[in-house]
């Protein structure tokens, strides 16, 4: 029989282990009330976590994608750190699968630098073997290409990791990878709008991880 243990968990940050939701969201309110007042509400732009800058800008007004991000970028980063939390129970699980023998990576439309800046603020600073940014890749998820190189630079199995993630962007993406894959029910989007994609796992709390790579790992014994 093949050996199908969990060995690693790819996760996405922003949305999954760092809350960024209210950051992201002001982000793009103040840009757009900027350049288009009026027009765009909070409900507005509740789609527009997830997909990278570029793709939702395009969106927007596709001769100002450019200096749409450049303007995103320079007040999201203003107000990081006052305004970016800590999901409940994230730094003591990650300790606890890294104790427990699990590689852990960041899979994410983040730049590195930003990555750098939240793990930062988790205190997560040298807990993941492996990061891919929007720096690292050519096409982001839904495309496999940021996970496939996950797996590359890990020297891992497609059944050996989960890819974990708030949006339906890290489940299409883990699915079009060929991995298994795990939602987060305190998505913003919902757990139902998340349920739709079908992932594998549905996480209710980050620590469901340690039972589910648990159980898989002693099926495997």
């Amino acid at each position: 029989m093949t050996n199908r243990k969990i060995k690693a968990l790819l996760f996405d940050f922003d949305g999954t282990l760092l809350d960024t939701n209210e950051l992201i969201i002001q982000s793009f309110l103040h840009v757009l009330e900027t350049k288009f007042p009026g027009k765009y509400s909070r409900e507005d732009v509740l789609p527009f976590l997830g997909p990278s800058l570029k793709d939702t800008f395009s969106t927007v007004d596709l001769e100002r994608v450019d200096e749409l991000i450049q303007d995103y970028r320079k007040w999201n980063i203003a107000h990081h750190d006052e305004l970016v939390t800590e999901f409940d129970g994230v730094l003591e699980t990650l300790l606890a699968l890294k104790e427990a023998g699990i590689r852990l990576a960041i899979v994410s439309t983040k730049r590195q630098d930003m990555l750098a800046r939240g793990l930062r603020v988790l205190q997560a600073e040298g807990l993941f073997e492996v990061i891919i940014g929007l720096d690292d890749v050519k096409n982001v998820k839904p495309d496999p290409e940021p996970i496939l190189l996950a797996l590359e630079k890990m020297g891992l199995r497609k059944d050996e990791v989960i890819m974990i993630g708030d949006n339906s962007h890290d489940i299409e993406g883990g699915k079009n990878a060929g991995v298994k894959t795990a939602g987060v029910a305190w998505s913003l989007k919902g757990e139902a709008f998340l349920a739709q994609f079908k992932p594998d796992y549905m996480l209710h709390h980050l620590s469901d991880l340690l039972e589910i790579v648990g159980e898989v790992n002693y099926e495997e014994n």
